[in-house]
């Protein structure tokens, strides 16, 4: 949608659990020399500053990344994301955020790549500046769809692709099962990270089980609600639908979320790591 900014909401508790989860992708990986690249289809401005207008305004990160800075949970995917965070905040205050774009170009070896899409004018225009002479990043702008058909598959056999549309159209929730078979036919082997919200239950349950329906092979289901369960309330939680996920990220997540769920979440709110099987449409 031309009109959604995700600098009202970065750095909250969505970005936090989709956030960890791109890194353990990307650093798994990084397991093997050969080269691999990251494609990111709602890619945003790539760099959110905590004093702009946007993130004041809704002080969305104040309950996610902020209160996870001063801890050392020991859990080794909570620890580095933080850590990465902290390396772009050198001046040892929380200045800076970064979107997923920057996230994954600070993880690229020389041989990786990172390719974006945003179709925001001043968000593609923020993004390209940031990547400006970088010739391991490629910026364009383009509906996001329109990118997986031209830009997928990349010159790398291995990767991952990160979708996380706003939904804030039907559209969004509708066409997401056709653009995974998409860009699935044009490039099977990679990990797909798909972010959703959680707003209303029924809503939630019913767009998962459209993928379980479609026979969509080796799913984990990663969710983090910092609340309970409420229509009407807004976005109650979040979570990551991944295919071809690497077979150590179950139990990444699994030691992650209750972790997560001690420092992010109210009274009531609740996690969930669950790989997922036809037999639970």
């Amino acid at each position: 949608m031309l009109s959604y900014r995700h600098s009202y909401h970065a750095g909250n508790f969505a970005d936090v659990l989709k956030h960890i989860v791109q890194i353990a992708i990307i650093e798994y990986l990084k397991k093997k020399d050969k080269p691999f690249t990251v494609h990111d289809t709602h890619s945003g401005a790539g760099n959110y500053l905590i004093d702009s207008e946007h993130m004041q305004k809704t002080g969305e990160f104040h309950d996610g990344i902020e209160k996870l800075l001063d801890h050392r949970t020991e859990i080794g995917v909570i620890d580095q994301y933080v850590k990465l965070v902290k390396q772009l905040n050198p001046v040892g205050k929380l200045r800076e955020y970064p979107g997923s774009p920057r996230i994954a170009a600070s993880l690229l070896r020389e041989q990786d790549r990172l390719q974006c899409t945003e179709l925001h004018s001043t968000d593609y225009e923020l993004l390209s500046k940031l990547f400006a002479g970088n010739k391991q990043v490629r910026v364009e702008k383009m509906d996001a769809w329109q990118g997986i058909k031209a830009m997928l598959p990349p010159q790398h056999r291995r990767g991952m692709v990160l979708i996380d549309p706003s939904y804030e159209l039907e559209r969004d929730y509708r066409d997401m099962l056709p653009a995974l078979k998409m860009a699935m036919e044009r490039w099977a082997t990679a990990t797909y990270a798909i972010w959703y919200p959680v707003m209303d239950r029924n809503r939630t349950e019913s767009f998962i089980r459209q993928f379980i329906k479609a026979e969509i092979p080796n799913m984990l289901r990663v969710e983090l609600c910092v609340r309970p369960d409420a229509s009407g309330r807004g976005m109650t939680g979040s979570g990551m639908l991944v295919i071809n996920p690497p077979y150590t990220l179950a139990q990444h997540m699994a030691q992650a979320m209750p972790l997560l769920e001690k420092h992010l979440c109210e009274t009531g709110g609740h996690t969930l790591v669950k790989r997922l099987t036809e037999e639970q449409a």
